[in-house]
């Protein structure tokens, strides 16, 4: 008995020590309490209660299993089906200086400001990620936006989906974009998502130290899209039947996302650009966010690992920054949260990522994912590659990465000094089938 009254009493302590880790999972105090009272309501407190056990466990070691995987099963795709699937990577335009920034941050600030100075916060921490090959690159170069373009293409990625910076009729970080669209290179296709949160001095898209606000209304729905009209009109933009593919990152911050949605879909038909293909990123890890996209005028919901699915593990003992109070997830405990999702009764695409740490941008308060490896991304590749040949048409096959370049979130596929093209190698890999994925995932 005393053995396992302090078994109990050690889950529930570790259980309190991470609430707040939890709760940034969930996206805030608020979504995480909501989340509980709905578990406990439809499930009743035997459910609950199992669940909060199973997270304390899950959490607790710092190490998950590497098979152990999830009950189900689920085919592997051969490798002519895996090749029809289209890996589209998250792409950052960050690396170049803008006036904005410049006030903001100082004169010539770029993300590659930030991840220079990075510095570890416990023994084995790797930070800072410096870049391999293609060095610390200015994205005003068409040299250096053609070598990204094939080495992404040598190594199966289908193409790039650029985040848009636009407030109110105020573009931010427009120039690579731009320029490959006057250029007409690289050929690399490509597709943009809308960064549609404010840009704060925090990087997190809340609503402290603003730097600048977006607001929403029917006449910046219409300027929106309708600087779009060139992108969308070019024979390398990213289609899904046809249509081209259009993501929003945030769509719960749309007060009226059906008249967005209806508002872009009628001007691109006025503009002779046909039907539109809306997606919005969507995690259903996030129990508050179990709505369906096309109930808001959207075709669409896309994955976008780690949000709403980060499975928090122990804290670092060696720590070599006493002033460090970062939270830390268990990255293959993470990737296996993901990939027991079921399928909804919606269009969903799913989405991956090959690691995550953001100690550039946040030094001492980082959500670092502990244990990533490019075989481990491999196989969580290669599981969202085979289910997407299981559950789309092949005009639908498409599978994200978060993300090509995100270097301050340590969260990129371009080579690094400590890696080098492994995490390139293992995409390609992936495709290919050379390996089997996780065994036994759910489909």
């Amino acid at each position: 008995m005393p053995d396992m009254f302090t078994r109990k009493l050690t889950l529930r302590l570790a259980i309190l020590r991470r609430l707040p880790a939890h709760a940034a999972v969930a996206g805030g105090w608020l979504a995480l309490g909501w989340n509980a009272v709905k578990v406990l309501v439809s499930q009743g407190p035997r459910v609950f209660w199992s669940k909060l056990m199973r997270l304390s466990e899950q959490a607790g070691t710092g190490e998950a299993a590497e098979d152990d995987c999830p009950v189900g099963a689920l085919p592997t795709a051969s490798v002519l089906d895996k090749r029809s699937v289209r890996l589209i990577a998250f792409y950052l335009p960050q690396y170049h200086p803008i006036p904005e920034n410049d006030a903001w941050w100082g004169t010539g600030f770029t993300e590659w400001t930030n991840v220079a100075k990075a510095r570890p916060n416990f023994a084995g921490h790797y930070q800072p990620h410096l870049p391999g090959e293609l060095g610390f690159y200015d994205l005003r170069l068409p040299e250096v936006r053609q070598a990204q373009a094939e080495l992404a293409s040598s190594h199966g990625i289908h193409g790039f989906c650029y985040y848009y910076y636009w407030f109110n009729g105020r573009r931010l970080l427009n120039r690579p974009l731009d320029e490959v669209l006057s250029s007409g290179q690289p050929k690399l296709p490509f597709c943009v998502c809308w960064a549609n949160e404010n840009w704060t001095r925090t990087w997190d898209g809340n609503d402290r130290e603003v730097l600048i606000e977006q607001r929403y209304s029917q006449e910046d729905d219409e300027m929106l899209i309708r600087s779009l009209f060139d992108a969308l009109s070019d024979q390398r933009y990213i289609r899904v039947d046809g249509k081209p593919l259009i993501l929003i990152y945030k769509p719960e911050l749309l007060p009226a996302p059906v008249r967005t949605t209806e508002i872009w879909r009628r001007q691109c038909r006025q503009a002779g650009l046909g039907e539109i293909y809306l997606a919005c990123v969507h995690n259903l890890t996030l129990g508050a966010g179990h709505v369906d996209p096309t109930r808001l005028g959207f075709d669409a919901g896309v994955e976008f690992p780690p949000l709403g699915g980060g499975v928090p593990t122990a804290v670092p003992t060696e720590t070599v920054n006493p002033a460090a109070k970062g939270i830390y997830y268990d990255y293959w405990a993470t990737a296996k949260n993901f990939m027991s999702v079921p399928a909804p009764e919606y269009p969903w695409l799913r989405g991956v990522m090959p690691s995550w740490d953001n100690t550039a941008r946040r030094q001492n308060a980082a959500h670092v994912f502990l244990g990533a490896t490019p075989e481990r991304y491999r196989r969580w590749l290669e599981f969202s590659i085979d289910w997407t040949v299981q559950h789309r048409a092949p005009e639908k096959r498409i599978v994200f990465i978060n993300a090509w370049n995100e270097w301050a979130e340590g969260n990129h596929l371009e080579p690094d000094q400590a890696h080098g093209r492994a995490y390139l190698d293992a995409t390609r890999a992936a495709l290919r089938g050379n390996q089997p994925p996780c065994p036994g995932l759910a489909g």
